[in-house]
């Protein structure tokens, strides 16, 4: 039986294989709402037999995009869209995620072609960005405004009420994204947060928000259904946030009911030297499997492109699950192609029965 089309259940939900369409944004929303170009790209995920599909760094407040294309979730508008998708990647077979998000520093881009670039102004159709301190991203990059205690306090509730609308919209895996470089991960970070209050300073501090948004959205989302955190193991530069803090952290959400973390990397400079090659961020996610055990299932994303690889990854026991970016752009029936290659013995959409040849499918 191959591992990466073997099940595994994390509360009551029954994942079919171990393949995940990673969040990866995709810069078409129309004012935060989803279109049918979102329903058939994620649908295409899902009947290409992907076990999870989640949908892209969904904004929970309008300045919280990274750029005019983003997907929101601040207002109960959004959900019909976005519940839509959701059944359909369900009544495909697929369970449905999302990743909920905060751009913090890294916000307020126009994303259309040619065209893309900063927006410097609100007559541009630009916004203010925010961050733990007033420290930009890059050269030429907007200032931050840093945050006071009750801005956090209403972007701690923006998380929850986000967290809300995605339960209600179906979804039935939620991702808090703090990772590369965003809101989130901006906090943790001592590259980005210079702060001399509660929420900077000491590691615990620079993770007071994450945490305290984690017991927030648990507050609202189903206690049935698994939650996810997106992190950036290491910040590939020096005194930046790196895998030791990661491995504090990871027992820390395990300790706090977090079910799945999705190890990434990167993100908060411009300036790191990030190794790039093969599955090389998979050396984090394993350091961390080894660090939490069974106490949390652990994700691995980048540069895996081929079953051999995903399968090898999950027999070594380093991941529980294999988040897939640009592969599954490349090639959506991924996971088709992957369970023949590997010989297993897996449900095929019937339409598709002629071109895979697997097994049977049930009408």
């Amino acid at each position: 039986m191959s591992k990466l089309f073997s099940q595994l259940s994390i509360k009551d939900i029954t994942f079919k294989n171990r393949i995940v369409t990673s969040p990866m944004c995709m810069y078409s929303a129309e004012n935060g709402y989803a279109t049918d170009w979102h329903l058939v790209h994620y649908g295409t995920r899902a009947i290409g037999g992907a076990g999870t599909v989640l949908l892209e760094a969904t904004a929970v407040i309008p300045e919280g995009r990274i750029s005019t294309g983003d997907l929101g979730i601040w207002s109960d508008k959004h959900i019909p869209g976005l519940k839509r998708i959701a059944n359909f990647i369900k009544e495909s077979g697929s369970v449905p995620g999302i990743q909920i998000a905060h751009s913090g520093r890294k916000g307020s881009y126009k994303v259309s072609g040619a065209d893309s670039r900063l927006l410097e102004t609100e007559e541009e159709g630009g916004w203010e960005v925010s961050g733990p301190s007033a420290i930009p991203f890059s050269e030429g990059a907007l200032t931050p405004r840093e945050l006071d205690i009750e801005e956090i306090k209403e972007i701690r509730n923006n998380f929850k009420e986000a967290a809300a609308r995605a339960a209600a919209s179906g979804f039935e895996v939620l991702e808090i994204h703090s990772a590369h470089g965003y809101l989130l991960h901006s906090f943790l970070s001592p590259v980005s947060n210079k702060r001399n209050d509660q929420y900077g300073g000491s590691l615990k501090n620079r993770a007071r928000l994450l945490f305290e948004i984690v017991s927030d959205v648990q507050e609202v989302w189903p206690e049935n259904l698994p939650l996810a955190v997106r992190i950036s193991a290491t910040d590939w530069i020096d005194d930046g946030w790196d895998l030791e803090s990661s491995l504090w952290l990871s027992e820390e959400l395990a300790s706090r009911g977090v079910d799945i973390i999705d190890v990434s990397s990167g993100g908060s400079s411009p300036d790191a030297k990030i190794p790039v090659g093969p599955a090389y961020q998979l050396p984090l996610a394993k350091s961390i499997k080894e660090k939490v055990g069974d106490n949390i299932a652990v994700g691995t994303v980048g540069m895996i492109t081929n079953a051999a690889q995903a399968e090898t990854i999950l027999l070594n026991q380093d991941a529980d699950f294999i988040f897939l970016g640009r592969e599954l752009l490349r090639n959506p029936y991924f996971p088709l192609n992957a369970a023949r290659e590997l010989r297993a013995d897996i449900q095929v959409p019937k339409q598709y029965e002629r071109a895979f040849p697997i097994k049977k499918s049930v009408v």
